[in-house]
């Protein structure tokens, strides 16, 4: 199922996932964060961490899904939801599929890449042997505002 949403019940996680988003700014990354939360109860936090760890597969999902996988001990996580400050890449969707996670609730829509509904839909292709629930638009405007100031100083600086 896609969801489209404003303010609800997932803002409080969403906020909490900009705060490592903006974490990840405040150090040159690309200021994405995410979250895996299962329950009332926090399994992971991430943000990206591409540039410092020289792996172009350190998005803040993956991030976020090692350390949910390494906590429960088992990288498979029905029951859990991702949440995501930026719609996830194919990579990144791809990585969800294969956890098993329930749903994936993200901030603002990447026209370019995003593979939730905006270049592709990964995450309920039928195809795949798993399908996750998507809710999508979840303080958006405040997602995209912290990308896009982070991309317009980058250029300002170059």
């Amino acid at each position: 199922m896609y969801h489209r949403t404003g303010p609800d019940g997932h803002a409080a996680w969403m906020r909490r996932a900009l705060a490592e988003a903006e974490r990840a700014s405040r150090i040159g990354e690309v200021p994405v964060g995410a979250l895996v939360v299962m329950g009332d109860r926090l399994l992971a936090a991430a943000s990206n961490s591409c540039v410092g760890d020289h792996d172009a597969s350190a998005h803040a999902e993956i991030n976020a899904l090692r350390a949910a996988g390494a906590a429960l001990g088992n990288y498979r996580l029905p029951g859990a939801i991702l949440y995501v400050t930026l719609e996830p890449c194919i990579m990144c969707a791809g990585a969800a599929v294969n956890a098993r996670v329930d749903t994936v609730v993200y901030g603002c829509a990447d026209p370019d890449a995003g593979a939730a509904g905006s270049v592709a839909n990964i995450l309920q292709t039928p195809f795949l042997n798993h399908r996750c629930d998507v809710v999508a638009g979840v303080l958006e405007e405040e997602c995209r505002a912290l990308l896009r100031d982070f991309f317009q100083e980058r250029r300002g600086r170059d």
